[in-house]
């Protein structure tokens, strides 16, 4: 194993209390080299009761702790992020792969997230109704109670205070799993939290095998919210056991992007936005846009351009200054990458660059781009999640939105075009959570995150985000 990169080891952090010993573990690997950094260990059940009873009496103090203290704490958790910035964003990228500055930015958004959670614990506001004099009716918005957030790895600093922050802000306690892949940078924000003065039964941190944990934390009557970030088909299965004790619960699964690109667009600046994003991260961001459709005025331009500017990426360690995109965050996923595009190749699809393994012992995959591609190829149905762009052709605006709502997904979909009455349109027609025009970026602290169909239910971030974290009741006094 190469020399650790981690400060403080990884553990639990179960009532206040780090446990990193007497534990099975799971190795956690550098996607850079394919090499062993650390190993994380993984609770027992004794451990998850042991975090539950924690979260129980943490929800009864922090509830009734003033929303001006919450606030504090969120504000001091942001500060300490930025100060601990660049060991946050290197932590993400060892682990992850994605090159240290898209971490960097990363680590700073999940700063301005808590930021704006702060504000928003004081402005959790009721009603009051009108009623006859010596009577009232007031409708209250009580935080819901013990939460168990499962989070995904490929954002491993955002992803965790995207679960933390607006259940903290509420009053509610948190039980998070984060992915074993990438345990270092979700060990490093608890720090953070516990250092700006959480106390230590509102936020529990738990690794271990993801069914195990799951079905535990799901069948016990203390957890009454549910917070996953992931794949449609666990988010089901989840679902599935949140429904045997009618647990409110919060959904952001997959998407398959849409991009609906019109001949009177700006193509130029278009094509440098689009290539930029398509390959942050590799690929793998649930909001990637993914499928290119194109009007046929401009579609062999835009094609051709989008293949010279990826062909043109730098694919290295994210360490590395001069790299643009990295590895892939674990091995399964270059193998399911390939896959999809030789499949997509022999149903048609000209392949215009990329399409084969990086060089070298990480999990590389060199950026793809895909033409012509039939649509029942794997890949144009499928979630790719990865750095693979898939484009075609359409002919009016109406093929454009038939296509854009042909599949399943409804999380993030992007539209470029000049014309503001089809701006209008698509922003109404198009059946996403989340529609961008003219731009790329879906994710601000103070909007809604999240999708419809099998993308999902319920919001992150945006005051949507505590709102998730509430039941209503209605008082009425006589």
């Amino acid at each position: 194993m190469t020399d650790s990169p981690y400060d403080t080891p990884l553990g639990l952090y179960i009532a206040g209390e780090w446990i990193t010993a007497g534990r099975d573990t799971q190795e956690v690997l550098n996607p850079a080299d394919g090499r062993a950094v650390g190993h994380v260990p993984l609770a027992t059940a004794a451990d998850l009761d042991r975090a539950l009873e924690a979260a129980e009496r943490g929800f009864r103090a922090w509830r009734s702790t003033a929303p001006q203290e919450r606030a504090a704490v969120l504000a001091r958790t942001a500060a300490l992020v930025r100060e601990r910035a660049d060991q946050l964003a290197r932590l993400a990228t060892l682990e992850e792969g994605k090159p240290f500055a898209e971490a960097k930015g990363e680590v700073l958004a999940t700063a301005a997230l808590l930021d704006f959670h702060a504000g928003e614990a004081v402005r959790i506001y009721g009603r009051v109704l009108p009623r006859p004099t010596g009577t009232r009716s007031l409708v209250l918005h009580q935080p819901v109670g013990p939460v168990a957030a499962f989070c995904a790895w490929n954002f491993p600093v955002m992803n965790p205070v995207r679960k933390l922050s607006p259940a903290i802000a509420a009053g509610c306690s948190v039980i998070l799993k984060p992915s074993e892949e990438t345990p270092g940078a979700a060990v490093a924000i608890l720090r953070c939290f516990q250092d700006a003065g959480l106390p230590g039964d509102v936020a529990q941190l738990v690794f271990g095998v993801p069914d195990a944990v799951s079905r535990h934390l799901l069948a016990s009557p203390v957890t009454r919210k549910l917070s996953f970030t992931g794949s449609v088909p666990v988010g089901k299965h989840l679902l599935k056991l949140a429904a045997d004790t009618v647990m409110k619960s919060t959904m952001e699964l997959g998407g398959h992007g849409p991009v609906l690109v019109f001949d009177d667009c700006d193509l130029e600046r278009t094509l440098d936005t689009l290539v930029a994003h398509k390959f942050r991260n590799a690929g793998q961001v649930c909001v990637a846009p993914t499928r290119f459709h194109v009007q046929q005025g401009i579609y062999e331009r835009f094609a051709q351009g989008f293949a010279e500017r990826t062909k043109a990426l730098k694919l290295g360690n994210g360490l590395d200054k001069a790299t643009q995109m990295g590895p892939m965050a674990n091995q399964r996923r270059p193998e399911a990458i390939a896959g999809l595009v030789e499949q997509a190749v022999g149903a048609g699809a000209k392949l215009l660059t990329g399409g084969a393994r990086g060089e070298g012992e990480g999990f590389f995959f060199t950026p793809t781009v895909l033409a012509d591609v039939p649509l029942s190829s794997s890949a144009m149905n499928e979630e790719p999640f990865g750095p693979v762009a898939l484009i075609g052709s359409f002919a009016s605006a109406d093929d454009a939105i038939t296509e854009a709502n042909r599949l399943p997904y409804g999380l993030g979909a992007y539209c470029f075009t000049e014309n503001g009455r089809l701006q209008n349109r698509l922003g109404d027609e198009i059946e996403a959570g989340m529609v961008a025009i003219n731009t790329v970026r879906l994710s601000w602290g103070d909007a809604p995150f999240g999708g419809v169909k099998d993308s999902g239910f319920g919001s992150e971030d945006g005051p949507e985000g505590i709102a998730a974290h509430l039941v209503t009741k209605a008082v009425h006094i006589a």
